[in-house]
């Protein structure tokens, strides 16, 4: 799971990242509003942590830029501000949850995996990353505006990497994740089917997204 936090107070950000990261998740920080939004606009994250109170760009500002472009990220908001009339601002604008500091990082932990357990409903349905654009919901995937066509199992692989960018995804993660089997060594099914769906997304085009890590497995990312 790759979280977001957006905080501009370093040390709460450094402790937030250490905690997270401690407990398996990935984690990026941004340290102002736009920098946060900008983050969100172009990578596909499962939570973002959203301080209210920030340079640049408020979090309420923020979050309604997000509903506004249709992007449904679970939010969980951080604010100083105990007020009924600010918590219901933030989840009237499409906050998940809300949380007021000072508080117990167990507590946030608690809440955050609860937001995750909701299922799958708020995933990005639109990715984009360099040149190419994927539509889970059509099933659609272009590059310069150019339809790609792929099997079901392709689509899944890619949509799979797509959603974890810049993730080195493991062969026995995509085994289990796209054939719902446990991977093994000597079976090449997902070697095999990378190398197909390369030949359909990656062989025509200069720019490369999908990139082998040896030994470990493969990541999907715009390198320049």
């Amino acid at each position: 799971m790759r979280i977001l936090i957006i905080e501009d107070e370093k040390k709460t950000a450094a402790f937030l990242s250490k905690g997270l990261k401690e407990n398996g998740f990935t984690v990026d920080i941004a340290e102002n509003g736009v920098d946060g939004l900008n983050a969100l606009q172009q990578i596909s994250y499962d939570l973002a942590i959203l301080d209210v109170m920030m340079p640049l760009m408020d979090g309420w500002s923020v979050l309604s830029t997000l509903r506004n472009q249709d992007i449904q990220t679970r939010i969980l908001l951080l604010t100083a501000r105990d007020s009924v009339e600010d918590r219901v601002k933030g989840l009237g604008l499409g906050a998940d949850d809300y949380l007021v500091k000072p508080f117990a990082f167990s507590e946030l932990l608690a809440r955050i995996q609860s937001l995750l357990r909701r299922g799958t409903a708020t995933e990005i349905q639109k990715i984009k990353c360099a040149d190419m654009e994927i539509d889970a919901v059509k099933h659609c995937v272009t590059r310069n505006n150019i339809r790609i066509d792929l099997t079901p199992k392709e689509f899944q692989l890619l949509l799979l990497m797509a959603r974890h960018p810049g993730e080195v995804l493991s062969r026995t993660v995509i085994a289990e994740q796209v054939w719902d089997i446990n991977f093994n060594s000597d079976t090449n099914v997902v070697d095999v089917a990378i190398r197909r769906l390369r030949n359909k997304v990656d062989d025509p085009f200069e720019n490369k997204l999908i990139h082998t890590i040896r030994g470990v497995g493969y990541s999907f990312e715009q390198r320049n």
